[in-house]
């Protein structure tokens, strides 16, 4: 690492310890800091487990395998994207908001610099050209839906393992 990346890793570290355990241990005390820290990162921790799961984990998502000879995928980067990623509840702005767009997993993969707020209309272009392209869009109306999917998935890999090396191309 460069002197300036250090300089900017430590002073990351130096400032999370200041604002999440310092500050609130002075504020609050010790007992009163210590759970507001662990409800902080326990809440977040199961929030982004279950945004990616159900982004990841669903029926509707296809596991690409590296075969024995190379390291190479042999869908082209754009494909495996679309192929082994999901949106869900693309129509709740709440949860949207709440995940910062990672509801829209398809386009946050395909668009990872484009501010979330625009995934809505991006959507729509995406839609349209997994469409002509014959690509499949995996979409989940709902949350509900999309946990029923994953819930789904996770019993099948529990009665039949060699499933996920049967969904890959």
């Amino acid at each position: 690492m460069s002197r300036n990346d250090h300089l900017i890793f430590w002073t990351s570290k130096i400032r999370y310890i200041l604002f999440y355990i310092v500050i609130p241990v002075v504020l609050l005390g010790w007992q009163s800091g210590l759970l507001c820290f662990l409800t902080m990162h326990i809440s977040l921790g199961l929030t982004l487990s279950i945004v990616f799961q159900l982004a990841h984990v669903v029926e509707e998502t296809e596991f690409d395998s590296v075969g024995a000879e190379g390291k190479n995928i042999d869908n082209e980067w754009a494909m495996h994207q679309v192929r082994t990623t999901a949106n869900f509840s693309s129509g709740n702005k709440i949860l949207s908001w709440y995940v910062g767009g990672l509801n829209y997993q398809i386009e946050h993969h395909l668009f990872p610099r484009i501010s979330h707020v625009h995934y809505p209309a991006i959507s729509k272009l995406v839609r349209s050209e997994c469409a002509a392209f014959h690509l499949p869009y995996n979409h989940m109306p709902t949350l509900t839906a999309a946990v029923v999917s994953h819930f789904r998935f996770i019993k099948m890999l529990g009665k039949k393992p060699s499933l996920l090396l049967q969904t890959s191309n």
